[in-house]
């Protein structure tokens, strides 16, 4: 996190209790040069900010997208699935204690918070929800109104009651009490999991969005969690512990 040093700022009567020469009558030259570069840097700080603000990547061009669309529907239930992931790696960093897994996990928080505020942006730039408002998963709808999301288990309404490979709340209490190489099993078989079940969501809007930059981010989620879902299994194997079977 960055975080904004504190500026202390004052006149020169407040500095030292006089006016600087020729204050009344527009000031010495100093006075004026550097209230000149002090107008020039608030000018640069204002242009930098709008530049941040157009080139946030899916901000600009046309109109924003439906809140039906696979831009949408996918950056509402990524954030949400992302963000039981960096509750599970922030579990382990507080609580484990083998160093691989504790930068496996701080790799997977950082990128993934990171990810949550590309998405939460275009979001709010596009003026939408930045939840899903309607169940998840319901704009992974091919021809003919087909659903895809495999047979991940529905509320009443049949919509999908949670997303593909997250963890349960008794899972998660179960993580929150582990310790020692029980912790260190169960948070890569849960995180394996976890990762296994964006595979999907990340596919599909990695072909069917219709803003390039929210393709191109959900081909980089896919990039890295294949990379990383190897990393963890082979870790598990070198624990005598294999992954949670994973139907979807």
């Amino acid at each position: 996190m960055t975080r904004q040093p504190g500026a202390r700022s004052g006149s020169a009567e407040e500095i030292d209790g006089s006016a600087p020469p020729g204050a009344g009558s527009g000031g010495a030259p100093w006075v004026r040069a550097v209230t000149l570069v002090g107008a020039v840097l608030a000018l640069l700080l204002l242009g930098a900010a709008g530049g941040m603000l157009v080139g946030l990547p899916g901000a600009g061009g046309s109109a924003a997208p439906s809140a039906e669309s696979v831009d949408v529907g996918f950056a509402q239930d990524m954030t949400i699935h992302h963000r039981q992931a960096t509750t599970m790696a922030t579990l382990y960093r507080v609580n484990g204690e083998d160093p691989s897994i504790s930068q496996l996990a701080f790799d997977i928080d950082t990128n993934q918070r990171e990810q949550i505020g590309w998405m939460q942006g275009w979001l709010n730039i596009w003026d939408r929800s930045l939840t899903p408002v309607d169940g998840y998963m319901n704009w992974m709808t091919g021809p003919e109104g087909h659903q895809h999301h495999g047979s991940v288990p529905q509320d009443e309404n049949g919509a999908p009651a949670i997303m593909p490979g997250m963890a349960s709340e008794e899972e998660l209490a179960e993580l929150r009490a582990a310790r020692g190489e029980e912790l260190d099993i169960l948070f890569l078989q849960l995180m394996l999991r976890h990762h296994e079940g964006g595979v999907e969501m990340a596919t599909y809007a990695a072909e069917h969005a219709g803003r390039p930059q929210v393709r191109n981010l959900a081909a980089n989620m896919l990039e890295h969690q294949t990379s990383e879902s190897a990393k963890m299994i082979g870790m598990l194997r070198e624990r005598g512990a294999e992954p949670l079977p994973f139907d979807n």
